[in-house]
């Protein structure tokens, strides 16, 4: 009786069940639709294996099917035998690849790459731009070819070293009024302010020059594209000429370092205004937000002018960069509790591990390391939102991964 109601169903569905005629993979969604039939007819019609288990050097291992790799990744980067950079794949082609052994995955920073097995020699380099939209919150990055648009990059620029750095001196000026050991005042900053670089305006445009050189290793960049920022001195004025001569030593300094990778281009804000006109996009005036209209439509007009190809973009999906945070030499917090203690604040170790480090624990995955206690416990951090999820963690119950001083979030 079972069987002659599974033949009725398929009859009356007008589904073909041999799966040889070419019709396999309707067939079997039919099938997973019918209430019984579905179930019976598992082993006439096997479901082919499109996930494929993959260890990504150490980090862990995890099943990425096909369908979930290409929502999640439209082009995969891939690395040479001498770890030269080449050009990007489809999901479908890297997946193709580890499951021969011709290539192995692996993560770098929030990037699913692949590392080919075989030195391939001479492989053809198309020319790749790499557009910066560099702001005062947010910034946007894009790396493009002719073909296709990689990836855009939305980071937070850091913006909290010129708060640090005058806490820092009001610390100092408290301390030495005190009878504590101090390092004596130092009066020599100012000798050569043609060379001087504030070291605000040095975290800025070092934290660009880090996503420059991350995107290098694994993309091969023939051309940086990046909007010039324009500081004029006013005559008389000499508060105003402080500020912005520093805004262009940093420029000027960073452009320096871009020279040393590949060709540089520069663009008028301006200009990017008139070629982000002329292909008829509009972008939003609410900068702080996370949309792709906010900066990477910059930066992707930037690459898309020196390399052509579109005249709308092909690829919106961004990720998102958050730099960490670090008291790097912080003595104590700023506050003392009862008796006029100081609790001990800062450092750049917590119990053997390095703040920012990557690990892996049994009950909360994958988290970073943040401080530590005075009762050999270490703190945790989600990698999405940066809130702290745990506070009483035992050192020996991580297992390190890789270091880390951005996370990323798609």
């Amino acid at each position: 009786m079972r069987n002659e109601k599974i033949k009725r169903e398929i009859r009356v569905a007008k589904i073909d069940p041999l799966p040889s005629q070419g019709n396999g993979t309707v067939a079997r969604r039919q099938l997973n639709r019918l209430p019984v039939a579905g179930k019976s007819v598992k082993r006439v019609l096997p479901k082919p294996s499109s996930s494929v288990s993959v260890s990504l050097d150490g980090v862990h291992t995890t099943r990425l099917a096909r369908a979930s790799l290409q929502r999640i990744w439209q082009h995969v980067p891939v690395i040479n035998h001498d770890r030269k950079p080449l050009m990007p794949t489809t999901p479908w082609r890297a997946e193709r690849w580890i499951r021969s052994g011709k290539a192995t995955p692996f993560w770098n920073k929030g990037i699913f790459c692949v590392r080919l097995n075989k030195l391939i020699s001479g492989p053809k380099i198309q020319p790749i731009a790499c557009g910066i939209d560099p702001g005062t919150k947010k910034e946007g990055l894009t790396v493009k070819s002719t073909a296709h648009t990689f990836i855009n990059i939305q980071a937070d620029a850091v913006w909290w070293v010129s708060k640090h750095v005058e806490t820092r001196k009001m610390m100092r000026r408290n301390r030495r009024q005190r009878k504590t050991p101090c390092r004596a005042p130092r009066f020599n900053m100012g000798k050569d302010r043609n060379s001087f670089l504030a070291p605000s305006t040095k975290a800025r445009w070092q934290w660009k020059l880090r996503l420059v050189n991350w995107l290098n290793k694994i993309f091969p960049i023939s051309y940086f594209v990046i909007e010039d920022i324009k500081a004029k001195t006013k005559k008389g004025q000499r508060r105003w000429n402080v500020m912005f001569t520093q805004i262009e030593f940093g420029k000027n300094w960073f452009y320096s370092e871009l020279k040393k990778i590949a060709s540089v281009d520069r663009k008028t804000g301006f200009e990017t205004f008139t070629i982000r006109n002329g292909l008829g996009l509009k972008k939003t005036k609410h900068k702080l937000s996370n949309k792709f209209e906010a900066h990477c439509i910059d930066s992707w007009v930037l690459a898309n002018d020196y390399v052509g190809g579109h005249i709308r973009p092909d690829n919106t999906k961004m990720l998102f960069v958050v730099p960490l945070q670090f008291h790097r030499r912080k003595l104590h917090k700023l506050c003392p509790s009862k008796g006029g203690i100081r609790k001990r604040d800062g450092g750049t170790r917590s119990l053997g591990f390095k703040k920012g480090s990557l690990i892996k624990h049994p009950k909360y995955g994958l988290a970073y390391i943040g401080g530590y206690s005075n009762t050999n416990r270490i703190t945790l951090h989600s990698l999405n939102t940066g809130e702290r999820v745990s506070r009483d963690i035992r050192p020996e119950h991580c297992k390190f991964i890789a270091y880390l001083s951005w996370r990323t979030i798609r």
